[in-house]
């Protein structure tokens, strides 16, 4: 019976040996292993933030950059200046260092006020979080940077400049010299400063209050809508804020509410 069972065929019966094969020593595949996304070296939890539109007041800058990344976490401060130095420039500041992250890979170039933002981490960490971070150490950070301030002061590059030119005025004469009185020259409508009111003109004179607002109801802190009634191809559009009417200026300057004729909005002249 034996070398019957040895000359037997091997069968296709896939089963045939598993009792068998279970014993044998099999190799288990190694589960990957989850690798951390490397955090940059100068990762922290400010963002510095530049390009910015110059033409929004800093309040309002202020608000528009804390509700945009307030849905990455916790915004313990937004700061931004109206000073020549650091107009077009803020800095926001997260309570953590993933949220700063998050926001910067999410938001780089995001077209705020119609200028896409340039985004970095800044150098230092700003007050705000060192005080709910670090509190202990926060008096040897204010001092540091107050320090450093000092020593900066006379070697930024823009003051320089300023107090090159006027010593250069001085020393020829020109700062004692009558400014020339310059011809009283209006101000062209498309380079009036920004203004919560709106002014539009080339409108079909069959248009309509509700037209009009049904179309600039689209953006936010819309106010009111007003029509002239001897001047029909006129209005004025007020919003809540300059930002926002910037904002609905932007883009519905040259729209073609009747299809044919572009209507022309400018900032009403203050």
């Amino acid at each position: 019976m034996a070398d019957i069972a040895a000359a037997a065929p091997p069968t296709s019966d896939p089963m045939q040996g598993v009792e068998g094969a279970a014993l044998a020593p099999t190799e288990v595949p190694a589960a990957p292993v989850a690798v951390a996304p490397e955090e940059p070296d100068n990762a922290c939890e400010t963002l510095y933030i530049q390009n910015l539109n110059e033409k929004i007041k800093p309040d309002v800058l202020k608000t528009s950059l804390r509700g945009l990344f307030k849905s990455y976490g916790e915004v313990l401060d937004v700061v931004a200046h109206s000073n020549l130095r650091m107009r077009g420039q803020a800095f926001v500041s997260f309570a953590s260092t993933d949220s700063a992250q998050r926001a910067l890979k999410d938001v780089q170039r995001f077209p705020l006020y119609s200028k896409p933002m340039q985004i970095s981490f800044a150098r230092t960490r700003s007050d705000a979080v060192v005080k709910a971070v670090d509190g202990d150490n926060f008096d040897a950070h204010k001092s540091r940077r107050d320090e450093h301030k000092k020593q900066t002061r006379y070697t930024n590059p823009l003051k320089q400049k300023f107090r090159a030119k006027r010593m250069a005025a001085e020393i020829d004469g020109a700062a004692a010299a009558p400014a020339p009185k310059r011809p009283n020259v209006q101000m062209p409508d498309e380079y009036l400063p920004p203004n919560k009111i709106l002014f539009l003109q080339n409108l079909p004179e069959s248009v309509t209050k509700d037209q009009l607002m049904a179309l600039f109801s689209q953006y936010p802190n819309l106010h009111e809508v007003r029509l002239i009634p001897t001047k029909r191809d006129i209005a004025f559009v007020e919003f809540m804020d300059e930002g926002s009417a910037g904002v609905a200026k932007d883009a519905l300057h040259n729209y073609k509410l009747d299809g044919e004729n572009k209507i022309k909005i400018t900032f009403a002249r203050k």
